[in-house]
């Protein structure tokens, strides 16, 4: 009966410090779940798995995004930005997570490249439309009223500013088989993030809304990414934008891959990786056991409790006799 008592209690113990666990790293985030698992390679800058780039089976800590404004990599090479040389995962710019057209399926983790930001705006028309500019339903016009057609752009944190198309050059951003990113005429369907994955092989040049690289945005010569309607997806809207990619538990996430249909996803060397990290990992806590027990059974102060003890057994001996 103890000893099955005994198992209730370590379950039950383990089972706290996982809720505490979980509810401290919300708490630090700010964001439920406070970690998500990457599931694909679109993310790597080659063909191995680093610390500090986005692999598949990485775990990444979530940052809530309206703790604070996510930095674009425009924003962060922009020589007079407040952000200028400001970088994370092994690229200038926030990583982001987001939902496709705001869907409900699987979300995606990406680069935001940059900001395009409503400038100048008529009100809509009485049928709903716009004589012209681009219709967002979303926005809040001057007076209050919801949706406006959006005349001119900016793009936030740049000198682009009151513009009726982007045209930008990121001679920094290095591409395998295109030279550098361009956007170019690019007319945003309303305000939002432009994103992609910074693998030069299967993304780079390769924005998720790749209209705004000049394609045609519609049958199908439009490579982007699609939605699960099968609808191309558009800018990121802000709401649409679930958290920010903070530090990463690397390899520990292969385990769920494992159980799905994305374990081919995980390079050799990333499961070489995970393996030796468990094996250093129990080698540490076992090491860590003995010097403990070895230095606790060392003390003085332990062996006069175990002697005590020893003796207080003898006396009850004698005394049952």
């Amino acid at each position: 009966m103890s000893s099955g008592y005994g198992w209730i209690r370590e379950i039950v113990l383990a089972a706290g410090m996982i809720f505490v666990l979980y509810g401290t790293l919300v708490l630090m985030t700010g964001s439920s779940p406070p970690m998500v698992v990457v599931e694909s390679q679109s993310m790597m800058t080659d063909d191995e798995s680093h610390v500090g780039i986005i692999d598949p089976g990485d775990i990444i800590l979530v940052t809530d995004s309206e703790k604070r404004q996510v930095v674009t990599y425009v924003e962060a090479v922009e020589t007079s930005s407040k952000f200028v040389d400001y970088s994370t995962h092994g690229m200038p710019g926030d990583v982001i997570i987001y939902k496709k057209n705001g869907g409900n399926d699987t979300p995606v983790i990406h680069r935001a490249i940059l900001y395009a930001l409503a400038n100048e705006t008529t009100p809509v028309e009485a049928d709903g439309t716009c004589n012209e500019g681009e219709l967002d339903e979303l926005l809040i016009a001057s007076d209050g009223s919801s949706g406006a057609c959006i005349l001119t752009w900016d793009v936030r944190g740049t000198s682009i500013t009151n513009v009726t198309s982007i045209n930008m050059n990121l001679t920094g951003y290095s591409c395998q088989s295109h030279g550098y990113l361009m956007i170019k005429d690019w007319i945003p369907e309303h305000q939002g993030f432009l994103t992609t994955g910074d693998n030069p092989r299967t993304n780079g040049c390769t924005i998720d809304q790749l209209i705004a690289t000049g394609y045609s945005g519609s049958g199908p010569h439009y490579f982007g990414l699609r939605d699960e309607f099968g609808n191309p997806v558009t800018a990121v809207r802000s709401d649409w934008v679930t958290g920010i990619a903070g530090p990463e538990i690397p390899w520990f996430g292969i385990v769920k891959l494992a159980a799905s249909n994305n374990s081919h996803q995980v390079t050799s060397d990333a499961w070489n990786n995970l393996i030796i990290s468990v094996v250093l990992l129990l080698t540490s806590v076992m090491i860590i056991e003995k010097a403990m027990t070895k230095l606790i059974g060392s003390a003085p102060e332990f062996k006069n409790l175990i002697q005590e003890t020893k003796n207080n057994r003898n006396q009850e001996s004698k005394e049952e006799e």
